[in-house]
């Protein structure tokens, strides 16, 4: 199954990208949600978090520890920073390639609707 982030991952597509080893690609949303809005994801074809695997325990590890890291290099680790992993449908996952969202650089409001719209 090839995404949009497949094809950024493969350099096919642009991206804003800020770090990229041989586990993770690290970029800005193009559609940022705060001033900080980077979306770290794995190399590796996942769909969802429910499709990871106990061999995909390491890299889960890593996406938050690469997570950790990036907040450090924007200067919003010590103000705070959100990470948000959205799932299927009703979780608004919108690209069925795991990825984890970075999100800082202002206060953040509530996380969730309370009326379930």
């Amino acid at each position: 199954m090839s995404t949009i982030f497949s094809k950024i991952i493969s350099g096919e597509i642009p991206a804003d990208i800020v770090y990229q080893d041989k586990r993770v690609t690290c970029f800005r949303d193009i559609n940022p949600a705060a001033p900080v809005h980077i979306l770290i994801i794995p190399n590796k074809e996942i769909p969802t978090l429910n499709d990871m695997d106990d061999e995909d325990e390491a890299l889960a590890g890593y996406m938050l520890l690469t997570a950790k890291r990036l907040a450090k290099k924007e200067g919003i680790d010590q103000s705070g920073y959100r990470l948000i992993v959205n799932c299927n449908r009703d979780g608004c996952q919108e690209i069925f390639h795991l990825h984890l969202h970075l999100i800082g650089g202002r206060p953040l409001g509530g996380i969730a609707s309370k009326s379930g719209d």
